[in-house]
């Protein structure tokens, strides 16, 4: 292999910024939901329970790895300093407090799921079964919330959060401050809504990549190419699953802070249900009169392997865009700033990735119904990658405060393949 000289002097003077998560980690969690997933797919099992071990052991080998390999729990931006040796007494106001804070917080999130008729409807999603789950985890969660905040107070910096600034106010104490408050509210607000969806479409996805026999699909390669895009989203859901669930301090996986833009929330939430606007029917349905790809190029029986083959490296690089998270993926959040992986190369691989899937699988510049649909429908699919462009920019804003997303995008603009691209393209 030619050596550059140059090229190896320039990478050491501007060396990429540190990760907030290593790459070990998302590898530990695909390790252990492949295991399961083999193991599912042996025995049979492919019912939702089944789907939930899953999220099991793709985040339990995280959690090792992080405590055990990375040592997170010993990170700066925990705000925990194991060496405080508070007595329970000094701190039971501060966590009296937060559990106050937090159980209003809970029970408000209860009072939506119980009083809003979507997440008792199948129609967008299987909210019923998320809703069950819930119900179930409910007694723990609130009992255990108990020794978790009197243990975590004693060792944190500043135990007065955003769940004690709550309950503050609602119990008519002095110090809260309505901006913490706010973020609290805002953080809870995005895991309530989103760890539902996930929930719901874990068991789908699960099932019906375990019941396919792979042997079945090897001399297809349409059936192949589908077969390794619906892992590539089993892995998916289970890792922003694992994501959503684990926001825990001592992990160093804690949300910092959630978007507090309006248009960030806009832009993220039409495109999941029951706001999805790219749903069938919806304004920005980009699929009237279409096909698919394997139905444009039947004709050409030797392209199929190569479409097939290049829809299935997006979807691999969506895909680990979401393992590059490792414990800290979700929407809406600031939970640290990600250097490695695909983010090493496009600040928004995910979105780039899944929208040149879309043109590429849907090509609705192509209708069986005629040009008009044709038109109509590019037209829409354009407007859907403008949202995941807006979408974009609005995250972009809302990390834009912390001084390690500043370094990244400087150094991305300097040296990212796809910024670098689209600025020679303008």
């Amino acid at each position: 292999m030619y050596h550059d000289p140059a090229l190896a002097r320039g990478a050491k003077a501007d060396p990429r910024p540190r990760s907030a998560v290593s790459g070990g980690v998302g590898l530990a969690g695909l390790a252990g939901m492949t295991a399961w997933v083999l193991a599912a797919h042996w025995f049979g099992m492919a019912g939702p329970y089944a789907a939930l071990v899953n999220v099991v052991a793709c985040a339990l080998p995280m959690v090792v790895w992080s405590l055990v390999v990375d040592k997170v729990h010993r990170n700066p931006s925990t705000g925990i300093d194991w060496s405080l040796k508070r007595p329970w007494r000094e701190t039971l106001d501060i966590s009296v407090t937060k559990l106050t804070g937090l159980w209003l917080t809970w029970g408000a999130i209860a009072a939506i799921y119980a009083l809003g008729r979507v997440w008792w409807d199948t129609r967008y999603a299987n909210y019923p079964f998320a809703m069950q789950c819930f119900t179930v985890a409910a007694p723990a969660l609130f009992v255990l919330s108990v020794p978790y905040v009197l243990w975590l107070d004693r060792k944190l910096i500043e135990p007065r959060d955003g769940a004690w600034a709550l309950g503050a106010w609602a119990m008519g104490a002095e110090g809260w401050d309505a901006e913490a408050i706010f973020n609290h509210l805002r953080s809870w607000a995005v895991k309530a809504f989103f760890l539902a969806f996930m929930v719901a479409i874990v068991p789908p996805g699960f099932a019906e990549f375990v019941s396919i026999d792979p042997r079945a699909v090897l001399d297809d390669p349409v059936k192949l190419a589908m077969y390794c895009v619906t892992f590539m989203f089993v892995i998916d859901v289970a890792f922003a699953t694992a994501g959503y669930i684990l926001t825990f301090r001592p992990l160093d996986a804690h949300i910092r802070t959630a978007n507090p833009y309006a248009a960030g929330w806009t832009a993220a939430l039409i495109c999941y249900p029951p706001f999805l606007l790219m749903g069938n029917g919806g304004p920005l349905d980009y699929h009237q009169g279409s096909a698919d790809w394997s139905y444009w190029l039947g004709g050409a029986p030797w392209v199929l392997p190569v479409m097939g083959t290049v829809l299935v490296g997006l979807t691999a690089i969506y895909a680990s865009a979401t393992i590059a998270f490792g414990l800290r993926f979700s929407n809406l959040t600031h939970r640290g700033i990600l250097t490695h992986g695909p983010y090493a190369w496009s600040r928004h691989p995910a979105y780039l990735s899944k929208n040149i899937f879309w043109w590429l699988s849907t090509m609705p510049f192509l209708a069986t119904t005629g040009w008009h649909d044709a038109v109509r429908n590019a037209a829409v699919m354009a407007c859907v990658s403008g949202v995941y462009y807006w979408r974009a920019r609005t995250e972009e804003r809302h990390l834009g405060g912390d001084p390690a997303y500043r370094e990244y995008s400087a150094w991305m603009a300097r040296n990212g393949v796809v910024p670098r691209l689209f600025a020679r393209l303008r």
